[in-house]
């Protein structure tokens, strides 16, 4: 807006002088055609007539020089300036100056003597008129002033129709902000962006999406807290009976059953601590910014590693314990370390389920599309209606009850999978008895963690 106001009054200027010039020029014009050299000398006829003409029309005084370009010749005003450069013949010239201490508005014009002058024939003849700048600036004052005026309003006025604008446009802003401040400080309610205006949309759906995920991660956390107080409650209280059964007894053998049985309820306690801590850090790791760090995972690779860590137990048990594998690797897009969570829970639930001589056999297959990895045991198998609430937190099926365990380890296999977008099936082995789990991994395709596949039965 200040750009604004320098360019008009500089335009103002310009057309004032435009106006007042061509006054100036006529008066030029006038002393020029009554300019003679036919005498053989300068001669100028009436020209104090027409500049008292000129001095009545403007309302200014007004001056006048005639001379010869080389200045032997002059007359009228002789100190009035010459402009700077050379002047073109023919073509009047305006120009500032002073004159006597006096600031003046000059007009210059050029030409050739017609006739020639005797003395020097090339010579030209200077013809200038000048003016006063007293009434020309007023004039000019007056309007400039009217313009600035009429500029300033309206700059005032657009500041005012500014200030309101954004007083309207933030209003819905105030408003969130005394309903968010109003809000308890467990209300993680999505933000409603109705009435917001559409350059604070996008603000407020990434503020949702972060109020989304702190949600669910809160919620992570309140789940874990609530199975871990439920869930060790029991095996700590029994620890604590058998500890006082121990004290109170003096034969050895007694306290050596209760030390064993204290021995056991630890190893489950602490079976089920792990279990507990790999499922919220798997859910955690579904919720972190950014999603998984994804990596290429050698599925091969990945079920000789976990077969080589629990190969002991298995042999605690004298299973056929065997690995079919590929020859060449079978990467994909992946976290190692959830993937081996999972695989570790499928074959430690087969280990544990399969009876002793019995076989259990982990695969890795692969076809055009997918990528499988494959738990077989011959242990009592699963139901169909187990089969249907598989991966339910602290379920446990019919087989599952005659052996220790806190029902987690297919919930998070489920977790797992989920994050990888892939499919956890159970089936029946064929022939039965026994039970055939499946992670089914889709290639070719990133990982929808947003998916929900469920257990399949067959």
């Amino acid at each position: 807006m200040g750009g604004t106001l320098w360019f008009s009054n500089q335009w103002l200027r310009d057309q004032v002088d435009a106006a007042y010039d061509r006054a100036l020029a006529g008066a030029l014009r006038a002393i020029d055609l009554n300019v003679s050299t036919a005498s053989g000398g300068l001669a100028v006829e009436q020209p104090f007539l027409l500049l008292e003409f000129f001095e009545l029309t403007t309302n200014a005084r007004v001056y006048f020089r005639v001379s010869t370009e080389d200045g032997l010749a002059e007359i009228g005003s002789p100190f009035l300036p010459l402009p700077d450069g050379p002047l073109v013949s023919g073509q009047p010239r305006f120009y500032y100056a002073m004159h006597e201490d006096t600031p003046v508005r000059v007009a210059a014009l050029v030409r050739p003597a017609q006739p020639p002058l005797p003395s020097n024939p090339d010579n030209r003849i200077v013809v200038q008129v000048a003016e006063s700048l007293g009434t020309r600036e007023v004039f000019l004052s007056h309007v400039l002033r009217r313009s600035i005026e009429r500029d300033l309003l309206g700059v005032a006025m657009s500041v005012v129709l500014l200030v309101c604008g954004i007083v309207m446009t933030l209003r819905p802003l105030t408003r969130l902000r005394q309903e968010l401040e109003a809000r308890p400080a467990d209300d993680l309610r999505p933000i409603d962006d109705t009435d917001l205006p559409s350059e604070v949309r996008p603000l407020v759906a990434a503020v949702n999406r972060h109020m989304a995920r702190y949600a669910e991660m809160a919620r992570t956390q309140r789940q874990f807290l609530d199975d871990a107080s439920h869930q060790l409650r029991t095996p700590l209280s029994v620890l604590r009976t058998q500890v006082d059964f121990a004290l109170r007894e003096s034969e050895p053998a007694e306290v050596r059953r209760a030390l064993q049985a204290m021995h056991e309820g630890l190893d489950r306690a602490v079976r089920m601590a792990n279990q507990m801590l790999a499922l919220a850090r798997a859910r955690e790791a579904s919720l972190a910014e950014g999603g998984l760090a994804l990596e290429p995972v050698d599925l091969v690779e990945l079920a000789r590693g976990v077969a080589r860590q629990l190969l002991p137990q298995a042999r605690l048990k004298r299973l056929d314990f065997g690995v079919e594998t590929p020859s060449s690797p079978l990467p994909l897009p992946g976290t190692e370390w959830l993937l081996r969570e999972a695989l570790l829970n499928l074959v430690d639930n087969a280990i544990r389920y399969a009876p002793a001589g019995s076989a259990v056999t982990v695969r890795v297959l692969s076809d055009e599309r997918h990528a499988l990895l494959q738990v077989e045991d011959q242990g009592p198998g699963m139901s169909a209606h187990d089969i249907e609430r598989a991966g339910v937190r602290f379920r446990r099926g019919e087989a599952g009850k005659q052996q220790a365990g806190a029902g987690l380890g297919l919930a998070i296999v489920h977790t797992i999978a989920q994050m990888h977008g892939a499919v956890l099936r159970l089936e029946t082995r064929d022939p039965p008895p026994g039970l055939c789990a499946t992670l089914v991994f889709p290639l070719g395709l990133p990982p929808q963690a947003e998916s929900r596949p469920k257990a399949a039965a067959s």
